[in-house]
């Protein structure tokens, strides 16, 4: 097994793209990047811990390549936005692959520059690539969310825009 982590805006958003998918293992969500030890959700909310909202993805990468878990993460984000994703903004909803080995960065950076080259965007790539951070597991209540809480759920991802700005720029 293999571990990813991507921070793609609310991590509650970032879980259901890639949940019961062959190969997909375990999806938990947290927090990476910051400098605060066990930061708790309300620290990280505040945008003052360097945190970002992550998912980390335990993974079978003969059955589901890393290459594709990329392909399928471009398609969740905007990543020309550095201020936050949709409706979340603040640095803990910022864009990031963290890489957990030499391998990952070299097909992120890839995966990267052939996003900025194909034309899909008017402005610059923006998400960072970064080596893999502590990971935090975040507060019980966070994991499944959209399970735990569907309606909830629902609600917040269609009030953030993400499901449109996917529409707009995935689905041609």
């Amino acid at each position: 097994m293999d571990k990813a982590t991507f921070a793609g805006g609310c991590f509650w958003c970032m879980v259901t793209p890639f949940d019961e998918l062959p190969g997909i293992h375990g999806i938990v969500s947290g927090y990476s990047g910051g400098t605060v030890e066990n930061p708790t959700y309300e620290q990280v909310k505040k945008g003052d811990t360097g945190h970002y909202e992550v998912v980390q993805i335990t993974f079978d990468p003969e059955l589901f390549p890393y290459e594709r878990l990329l392909e399928l993460y471009w398609q969740q984000i905007d990543p020309t936005d550095d201020g936050g994703q949709f409706h979340d903004r603040g640095s803990q909803y910022r864009t990031a692959i963290f890489y957990h080995n030499e391998k990952q960065k070299e097909l992120a950076e890839a995966s990267k520059a052939a996003l900025a080259a194909s034309g899909r965007f008017d402005k610059p790539v923006v998400t960072e690539i970064l080596e893999a951070a502590p990971f935090y597991e975040a507060e019980d209540y966070h994991q499944d969310y959209h399970r735990k809480n569907p309606k909830h759920y629902k609600e917040d991802r269609e009030k953030s825009g993400r499901d449109e700005f996917i529409q707009e720029h995935w689905t041609h």
